[in-house]
C-alpha cells in the first residue's frame, strides 16, 4: 500500500501556501523548529532595519529631479532618530527654518494649489525609497486627467502624518497626499502608507484624513492606490470634506468578470 502523501493529511499545509502568516510551522518537541525560529528573528531583525533606515532623501530628490519634478526638503521639529521615536509630538510638525522656508516658497502660488504632495520617512524609510517613485508616476496621471495643480514634492526627514496638515495650510493648498512609511510587520517591512486630507490646516485630528494602506508588491498595487486615492479626491472635492464621512465606494476591476463591482465592505446596505 502507498504512502498517503502528508499534504493530504495536513490541511494546514494548504493553507499555508495562501499566506505569508506564521501559520502551520510545525514542532520539534515542544519547540519551534529551527528554521521557523530562523525565520522570525530574521523578519524581527529586518522590521528594526527598516525604523532605523536613515531616509535618502538626497537620493530620492535626484531620481524626482531625472523625472521632471521639483522637490523641497524640510524637517520636523524632531532633532534626530531617538527623539522622533521617543517624541511623536515633535514629529507631527516642522521645526521652525523649516516653516519658514516653506512660507518663503509658498510665495510661488499666489492663488495657493490644489494638491500638495508631501514624502515622509515615518517608521520606514525603505518603503518610501521603494514605492514613491512608482506610486507618483500612477498617481500624476489622475492628477493631470483632472487638471489639478501639484506642489513641488515635500520631503520631510522625521516626519509624522500631521506634518502634512502644516505644510498644506502654509501652501494654501486645498488637499494633501501624504506618502509615509508605515511601522514594520514581521512580513512587511517596506508597507507604504497614503494618507489624504481636503482643506488642511494644523490641528485636524485623524478623523478628518483618509488612509490606504500596505501600498508595496506584495500588498496593494500602485495602480489599485492611486484609483482609490482619485476617487477620494474627486469626492472630497464634490462633498468638501475628507475623513470618517467620506467613505471609499470606488468600483475596481475584478480579475473573474472584468466588470466594476462594489466595494465589498458595503455590500448589503
Amino acid at each position: 500500500m502507498a504512502d498517503t502523501p502528508t499534504d493530504s493529511l495536513n490541511p494546514w499545509l494548504e493553507l499555508r501556501r495562501l499566506t505569508p502568516a506564521r501559520i502551520a510551522l510545525g514542532r520539534t518537541g515542544t519547540s519551534m523548529p529551527t528554521q521557523a525560529q530562523l525565520d522570525f528573528q530574521f523578519a524581527h531583525a529586518q522590521a528594526r532595519d527598516a525604523v532605523h533606515l536613515p531616509f535618502d532623501h538626497p537620493g530620492l530628490s535626484a531620481q524626482l529631479t531625472e523625472r521632471g519634478r521639483e522637490s523641497l526638503l524640510l524637517h520636523s521639529a524632531a532633532v534626530d532618530r531617538h527623539s522622533y521615536l521617543q517624541r511623536p509630538d515633535l514629529g507631527r510638525k516642522l521645526n521652525e527654518a523649516s516653516a519658514q522656508q516653506l512660507r518663503d516658497h509658498a510665495q510661488a502660488f499666489p492663488g495657493g494649489i490644489d494638491v500638495a504632495v508631501v514624502v515622509a520617512d515615518g517608521l520606514s524609510a525603505l518603503a518610501v525609497h521603494r514605492h514613491t517613485l512608482p506610486f507618483l508616476a500612477r498617481m500624476e496621471e489622475h492628477t493631470a486627467a483632472e487638471g489639478w495643480s501639484l506642489s513641488p514634492v515635500i520631503l520631510v526627514e522625521q516626519g509624522r502624518v500631521a506634518v502634512a496638515d502644516e505644510i498644506g495650510e502654509l501652501l494654501g493648498a486645498r488637499m494633501v497626499v501624504m506618502l509615509i512609511g508605515e511601522r514594520p510587520g514581521l512580513s512587511s517591512p517596506d508597507s507604504l502608507g497614503l494618507y489624504f486630507t481636503y482643506a488642511p490646516k494644523v490641528g485636524l485630528t485623524d478623523a478628518y484624513r483618509n488612509c490606504i494602506s500596505n501600498v508595496r508588491l506584495e500588498g496593494l498595487s500602485y495602480g489599485m492606490a492611486a484609483h482609490r486615492l482619485a476617487y477620494l479626491m474627486r469626492e472630497a472635492c464634490r462633498r468638501q470634506l475628507s475623513g470618517v464621512n467620506l467613505k471609499d465606494e470606488a468600483q475596481v476591476q475584478t480579475l473573474d468578470v472584468g466588470a466594476p463591482s462594489e466595494n465589498f465592505l458595503l455590500k448589503g446596505e
